[in-house]
């Protein structure tokens, strides 16, 4: 695989939103129709608090945005619950006329930094707006995962009742503000209500302290992850495995083929947060840069076949 960075599409600064004063992290996305895709990103208000909108683009060239949301489409939960002090996209999936968004909720520091539970959102109009499907996580806490980071879900259905979501479990908090999570899977049959049973997919190397954001495509007869790692805090790598059956992996990061740009670039430091789509016989990703998608949403095109 080699990519070719096209840089930059979408940023905070272009749209002067009430709703969007900065970031554009986690970019999710689902095709409308043809060429025209829908990009859901978590941008932050004023307060700091993450909302989901989205932007319209035509692949065919990716650099203009057709539409961009003037209000979000999912905003924080109710008081007390475990997506109230914001919400982030994470995987998009289209079930008939209803679109699925699984996504992820915040709380601030209690005793630890964060928690960062897996919500699900129901729209009938592709996006436009959302509601809850359920006020709580539809991930549980168990006795395998008994710390509130069990987040940022990718979701496929592999054939006929069988369904399978990657995602981010944390394995220990080494201090309050130091959590350790890795890659793990989990089974359903609707999509809906999901069998945890505390199984990684990727594990975590020597030095790292986290693997995170997996997406994964299925082409030619193997499951394709994308997702980004961590030695270092605040300089995440784009890392790439290969699965025949969807839970036991290799991981190839070698063979991402994706780095860190200029010195002093938007994506100098870190790239993260994959999310790569294939759109006639191209793969785009829509990426994050530094400072966990500070300052927008970025992509590359990948041409190979």
């Amino acid at each position: 695989m080699t990519w070719k960075k096209i840089g930059l599409i979408l940023r905070p600064k272009d749209f002067k939103l009430k709703w969007w004063d900065s970031f554009g992290m986690d970019p999710t996305v689902i095709k409308l129709k043809g060429s025209i895709y829908r990009i859901f990103f978590c941008g932050r208000n004023k307060l700091n608090q993450s909302l989901i909108g989205y932007a319209d683009l035509n692949l065919d060239n990716p650099t203009k945005i057709l539409n961009i949301s003037k209000k979000p489409v999912l905003s924080p939960g109710s008081l007390g619950a475990f997506d109230d002090n914001g919400v982030t996209a994470s995987c998009a999936v289209k079930v008939g006329k209803v679109l699925r968004l699984y996504y992820i909720g915040w709380k601030p520091k209690s005793t630890t930094r964060y928690s960062l539970m897996t919500g699900l959102a129901i729209s009938k109009n592709n996006g436009k707006s959302f509601n809850r499907f359920s006020k709580a996580p539809i991930l549980n806490l168990t006795n395998r995962e008994p710390y509130s980071i069990l987040t940022a879900p990718y979701v496929m259905k592999v054939k006929k009742n069988k369904w399978i979501m990657w995602y981010v479990s944390c394995e220990k908090w080494v201090n309050e503000n130091y959590p350790t999570y890795n890659i793990k899977h989990a089974f359903s049959e609707d999509g809906l209500k999901w069998k945890q049973h505390g199984n990684i997919s990727i594990n975590l190397k020597k030095n790292e302290r986290a693997v995170a954001r997996p997406c994964v495509l299925y082409e030619n007869k193997t499951f394709k992850m994308w997702y980004c790692y961590e030695t270092k805090v605040g300089q995440y790598k784009i890392g790439y495995a290969e699965s025949k059956n969807g839970t036991s992996w290799i991981r190839k990061d070698s063979k991402a083929n994706i780095s860190c740009g200029k010195k002093n670039s938007w994506d100098g430091e870190m790239i993260a947060y994959p999310y790569v789509v294939k759109h006639k016989n191209k793969k785009f990703m829509f990426y994050n840069g530094n400072t966990y998608g500070k300052e927008g949403v970025g992509l590359a095109i990948n041409e190979d076949n």
